[in-house]
């Protein structure tokens, strides 16, 4: 009985940690390409500058999650009411960008599922 209470525990803890802030949401290719494309956004590409050169969406903005001195800096300059829109390689670094975008205070976050590399299929 403790083995199942205990395993219970620690699923609940794990899934709930792996849980996104309500600010973000996971947008799929279509949605997130007809956001960006009608809208005008902050849309911001969080892999490293020589992934961003080597090719990444019109209009994005480069600042590298991996970075985390000049992250939140970088960040500062834009605006937490307007929505972002972020996108990495596949969508784990980004994942973790919203993250940390959501605890800096931005109202509205919009992630890439898949990254880059679904949007360039």
């Amino acid at each position: 009985m403790k083995y199942i209470l205990f395993t219970m525990s620690i699923l609940s803890f794990l899934f709930g940690a792996a849980q996104q802030p309500k600010t973000v949401k996971v947008l799929e290719k279509a949605v997130f390409s007809d956001s960006i494309s009608t809208k005008t956004v902050q849309l911001v590409d969080v892999r490293t500058a020589t992934e961003f050169n080597a090719g990444h969406i019109k209009n994005a903005k480069n600042i590298d999650v991996l970075k985390p001195s000049s992250f939140v800096e970088r960040f500062s300059t834009l605006n937490k009411n307007e929505p972002v829109y972020l996108y990495c390689r596949s969508g784990k670094r980004s994942n973790r960008a919203a993250k940390k975008l959501d605890s800096l205070g931005f109202k509205e976050i919009y992630d890439l599922k898949g990254g880059y590399l679904n949007w360039i299929k």
